[in-house]
């Protein structure tokens, strides 16, 4: 395993801590052990949620600077950058597709592709004094890595144009508010917030929580559709042993 990556597993939960000093800076290296493992956790359907959180004072501050520098003085740069980030938006669309639920701890700072990384997540946990943003039109950049499709999608048009247009950073009471993050906590109490949080999804059932996010994607289809997955999904989990077993556990108490 990368060195930038450490990861624990505890029950049906897998805990995957980013610890590329100082400020897990996106590089190359870094996109290619995050893959890595993603593909062990494929293998393991009995995982029902992943937690990303940073060993650092920051949870990320994206992009590389030294890949920012190489794009700006070599021939090939430019090039290079956009395979980076087209490397970024394979692996944040990956993120967001896991059946397992993602969760985000967010502590010091997300920006730029660091933002990225959390908006591909399900559920998004700052703390108070975070600073989150997409601030790259400052250097005359966009956030290319699906920074303007995500922010837009989770939290409305005029938002996303706010934060992106005007190269705004907020707090993680802000984001809160703003519908950026589910929940802004005290730095102090953010890790055992986090934990508690993972703890009562791996409490459910693997299955349903990945049935959830196949209907949750298809909620900006036309309705019909999305109710048809519905149906399907609700289906298998019908005739899914670890639901009859939940059930019938229900019913008896």
């Amino acid at each position: 395993m990368s060195p930038m990556f450490k990861t624990r597993f505890t029950g049906a939960a897998l805990e995957l801590t980013m610890a590329r000093a100082p400020v897990n800076a996106i590089n190359r290296d870094w996109i290619d052990g995050f893959e890595g493992i993603l593909d062990d956790l494929a293998g393991q359907p009995d995982i029902a949620v992943l937690l990303i959180r940073s060993s650092e004072r920051i949870f990320s501050a994206g992009a590389d600077l030294k890949l920012m520098r190489d794009c700006f003085s070599t021939e090939d740069g430019p090039d290079r950058m956009i395979e980076t980030v087209r490397l970024m938006q394979r692996l944040y669309d990956r993120i967001e597709s896991l059946s397992q639920v993602v969760v985000a701890e967010i502590a010091g700072a997300a920006q730029g592709g660091g933002f990225e990384l959390a908006l591909a997540c399900d559920l998004r946990i700052a703390a108070d004094d975070a600073r989150l943003g997409l601030p790259e039109a400052r250097l005359g950049l966009l956030p290319g890595a699906g920074g303007t499709q995500r922010l837009s999608r989770l939290a409305g048009p005029g938002v996303a144009r706010r934060l992106i247009l005007t190269a705004e950073v907020v707090t993680g009471v802000q984001a809160r508010d703003l519908g950026l993050v589910q929940w802004a906590v005290p730095a102090d109490q953010l890790s055992a917030f986090a934990e508690s949080v993972v703890v009562r999804i791996a409490a459910l059932s693997p299955a349903a929580l990945a049935a959830c996010k196949h209907c949750f994607s298809a909620a900006d289809a036309d309705l019909g559709k999305g109710m048809l997955i519905e149906l399907l999904e609700t289906h298998k989990l019908f005739n899914a042993a670890d639901t009859r077993k939940r059930v019938r556990e229900f019913l008896d108490r």
